[in-house]
């Protein structure tokens, strides 16, 4: 049984924001998301800020045009700190990379400071 939190919303909103694909409505999902002095950092990028974060979010589709990211498995979460695994991939098909992150969440209810971890990246995303 998969139970809906505040977290598990967030993630969500987390995920559509790496998923949107028109620039000013990805925007949006960003500010609504993440706090305005959001960190971002995982093995292949540390930006700070939401301009950053968007500019990070439109090189990772041009990178992987087509493919969507999705959650793997249930959020964890305590505090003001959630943790959940998520696939980028094809839609329906098995996820080509897989990762880790862990996110620091404000008051507010956006997201802080993310710390990512890549499971499986193929050779050529690297």
């Amino acid at each position: 049984m998969t139970t809906t939190t505040p977290s598990t919303t967030l993630v969500h909103a987390y995920l559509a924001a790496w998923n949107e694909t028109d620039p000013i409505a990805r925007r949006g999902a960003i500010e609504a998301a993440f706090a305005p002095d959001v960190r971002y950092v995982d093995p292949l990028a540390d930006v700070r800020g939401t301009d950053a974060l968007d500019a990070l979010i439109a090189r990772a589709q041009q990178q992987f045009p087509g493919m969507e990211f999705r959650p793997v498995g249930d959020v964890d979460a305590h505090h003001d700190v959630c943790r959940f695994q998520w696939g980028l991939g094809p839609a329906g098909a098995e996820p080509l990379v897989i990762g880790f992150d862990v996110a620091a969440i404000a008051a507010d209810g956006r997201i802080t400071t993310v710390h990512g971890f890549l499971d499986r990246v193929p050779a050529t995303a690297s």
